[in-house]
Protein backbone atom coordinates (compact mmCIF):
# COMPACT_ATOMS: atom_id res chain seq x y z
CA UNK A 1 0.00 0.00 0.00
CA UNK A 2 1.42 3.63 -0.53
CA UNK A 3 1.60 5.83 1.91
CA UNK A 4 -0.12 9.41 1.53
CA UNK A 5 2.63 12.55 0.46
CA UNK A 6 2.92 14.49 3.03
CA UNK A 7 2.18 17.99 3.04
CA UNK A 8 4.33 20.33 1.36
CA UNK A 9 7.14 22.20 3.20
CA UNK A 10 6.55 25.77 3.71
CA UNK A 11 9.20 27.73 3.39
CA UNK A 12 9.83 30.64 5.46
CA UNK A 13 10.25 32.99 2.80
CA UNK A 14 7.62 35.85 2.33
CA UNK A 15 4.86 35.76 -0.10
CA UNK A 16 3.33 38.20 -1.98
CA UNK A 17 -0.01 38.89 -1.69
CA UNK A 18 -2.65 39.40 -4.28
CA UNK A 19 -3.82 43.05 -4.58
CA UNK A 20 -7.14 42.60 -5.88
CA UNK A 21 -8.79 39.91 -3.82
CA UNK A 22 -8.30 41.37 0.19
CA UNK A 23 -8.34 44.81 2.02
CA UNK A 24 -5.00 45.15 3.25
CA UNK A 25 -3.64 46.98 5.87
CA UNK A 26 -1.13 49.80 5.88
CA UNK A 27 1.81 50.58 7.16
CA UNK A 28 4.06 53.81 5.97
CA UNK A 29 7.69 53.51 6.08
CA UNK A 30 9.71 56.78 5.61
CA UNK A 31 13.33 55.32 5.95
CA UNK A 32 13.64 55.90 9.57
CA UNK A 33 13.73 53.77 12.75
CA UNK A 34 10.27 53.61 13.80
CA UNK A 35 9.55 52.21 10.42
CA UNK A 36 9.92 48.34 12.44
CA UNK A 37 7.56 49.73 14.81
CA UNK A 38 5.45 50.67 12.59
CA UNK A 39 5.52 47.55 10.33
CA UNK A 40 4.92 45.66 13.49
CA UNK A 41 2.15 47.79 14.47
CA UNK A 42 0.73 46.88 11.14
CA UNK A 43 1.25 43.20 11.48
CA UNK A 44 -0.61 42.83 14.48
CA UNK A 45 -3.41 44.53 12.96
CA UNK A 46 -3.39 42.19 9.91
CA UNK A 47 -3.07 39.00 11.89
CA UNK A 48 -6.28 39.87 13.56
CA UNK A 49 -8.11 39.87 10.58
CA UNK A 50 -6.34 37.90 8.14
CA UNK A 51 -5.06 40.26 5.93
CA UNK A 52 -1.83 41.25 3.73
CA UNK A 53 0.16 44.00 4.14
CA UNK A 54 0.21 47.19 2.27
CA UNK A 55 3.85 48.24 2.62
CA UNK A 56 4.18 51.65 1.26
CA UNK A 57 7.80 53.06 0.85
CA UNK A 58 7.95 56.70 0.68
CA UNK A 59 10.83 57.87 -1.79
CA UNK A 60 12.31 61.54 -1.19
CA UNK A 61 11.27 64.20 -4.73
CA UNK A 62 15.12 64.22 -5.37
CA UNK A 63 14.85 60.30 -6.68
CA UNK A 64 14.08 59.68 -9.85
CA UNK A 65 10.62 58.73 -10.82
CA UNK A 66 12.08 56.16 -13.74
CA UNK A 67 13.87 54.23 -11.22
CA UNK A 68 11.45 53.81 -8.49
CA UNK A 69 9.11 50.40 -8.12
CA UNK A 70 9.50 47.64 -6.02
CA UNK A 71 12.23 46.30 -7.26
CA UNK A 72 14.23 49.46 -7.23
CA UNK A 73 17.83 49.06 -5.11
CA UNK A 74 16.04 52.06 -2.28
CA UNK A 75 12.96 50.78 -1.62
CA UNK A 76 14.24 47.05 -1.40
CA UNK A 77 16.30 48.54 1.23
CA UNK A 78 13.31 50.19 3.16
CA UNK A 79 11.37 46.63 3.20
CA UNK A 80 14.87 44.60 4.05
CA UNK A 81 14.55 46.71 7.05
CA UNK A 82 10.76 45.64 8.42
CA UNK A 83 10.92 42.24 6.67
CA UNK A 84 13.06 39.98 9.16
CA UNK A 85 10.43 41.20 11.87
CA UNK A 86 7.28 40.87 9.47
CA UNK A 87 8.41 37.72 7.52
CA UNK A 88 8.03 35.07 10.25
CA UNK A 89 4.69 36.15 10.81
CA UNK A 90 4.07 34.34 7.08
CA UNK A 91 1.66 37.67 6.06
CA UNK A 92 1.45 38.48 2.35
CA UNK A 93 2.76 41.43 1.36
CA UNK A 94 2.15 44.27 -1.25
CA UNK A 95 5.00 46.51 -1.74
CA UNK A 96 4.16 49.93 -2.82
CA UNK A 97 6.17 52.79 -3.74
CA UNK A 98 4.60 56.39 -2.85
CA UNK A 99 7.14 59.01 -4.54
CA UNK A 100 7.05 62.81 -2.57
CA UNK A 101 5.68 65.52 -4.53
CA UNK A 102 8.64 68.39 -5.88
CA UNK A 103 8.54 71.20 -4.64
CA UNK A 104 7.42 73.24 -1.73
CA UNK A 105 3.66 70.99 -1.53
CA UNK A 106 1.94 71.37 2.06
CA UNK A 107 1.64 68.58 4.23
CA UNK A 108 -1.64 67.97 3.86
CA UNK A 109 -0.86 67.39 0.30
CA UNK A 110 1.62 64.74 0.40
CA UNK A 111 -1.25 63.33 3.19
CA UNK A 112 -4.13 63.28 0.70
CA UNK A 113 -1.38 61.67 -1.84
CA UNK A 114 -0.65 59.09 0.27
CA UNK A 115 -3.78 58.48 1.49
CA UNK A 116 -4.86 57.44 -1.83
CA UNK A 117 -2.15 54.87 -2.54
CA UNK A 118 -3.70 53.24 0.04
CA UNK A 119 -7.45 54.05 -0.75
CA UNK A 120 -6.37 52.20 -4.16
CA UNK A 121 -5.19 49.02 -2.63
CA UNK A 122 -8.71 49.30 -0.33
CA UNK A 123 -6.95 49.57 3.03
CA UNK A 124 -9.34 49.95 6.14
CA UNK A 125 -6.39 50.36 8.28
CA UNK A 126 -2.78 52.81 7.85
CA UNK A 127 -0.23 52.49 10.54
CA UNK A 128 2.05 55.28 10.54
CA UNK A 129 4.90 57.09 13.16
CA UNK A 130 4.13 59.20 15.01
CA UNK A 131 6.90 61.76 14.14
CA UNK A 132 7.65 61.14 10.78
CA UNK A 133 9.73 63.11 8.40
CA UNK A 134 8.50 65.14 5.10
CA UNK A 135 5.41 66.49 7.14
CA UNK A 136 3.99 62.31 6.67
CA UNK A 137 3.33 61.66 10.60
CA UNK A 138 0.41 60.32 12.01
CA UNK A 139 -1.07 63.82 12.38
CA UNK A 140 -0.75 64.36 8.99
CA UNK A 141 -2.58 61.67 7.77
CA UNK A 142 -5.13 61.85 10.47
CA UNK A 143 -6.20 65.30 9.64
CA UNK A 144 -6.11 64.41 5.76
CA UNK A 145 -8.30 61.15 6.52
CA UNK A 146 -10.82 63.44 8.43
CA UNK A 147 -11.16 65.82 5.06
CA UNK A 148 -11.41 62.77 2.89
CA UNK A 149 -13.55 60.29 4.95
CA UNK A 150 -10.50 57.82 4.25
CA UNK A 151 -8.96 55.29 6.11
CA UNK A 152 -8.40 54.88 9.90
CA UNK A 153 -5.09 55.63 10.97
CA UNK A 154 -3.36 54.12 13.76
CA UNK A 155 -0.54 56.64 15.35
CA UNK A 156 2.72 53.88 16.77
CA UNK A 157 5.29 55.34 19.04
CA UNK A 158 8.69 54.88 18.75
CA UNK A 159 10.65 52.16 20.02
CA UNK A 160 11.76 52.11 23.10
CA UNK A 161 15.52 53.17 23.41
CA UNK A 162 17.24 49.91 24.72
CA UNK A 163 21.02 50.65 26.36
CA UNK A 164 23.55 48.28 24.52
CA UNK A 165 24.68 45.49 26.34
CA UNK A 166 28.50 45.13 27.18
CA UNK A 167 30.67 42.36 28.26
CA UNK A 168 32.23 43.01 31.41
CA UNK A 169 35.95 41.86 31.80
Amino acid sequence: MNRPLPHPVHHRVPRLARAGLCRPVAAVLTDRIDDVAVAEAAARIALARRAPLLLIAVMPPHVRRTSLGPACPSVQAILARVMPKVGPLRLGHIPEVFHLPAGSGSRLAAAKALLAVASRHRAPDVAAARLGSHGLDARSLIEAAALRGGPYVHAVAPAPWVPLRSTAP
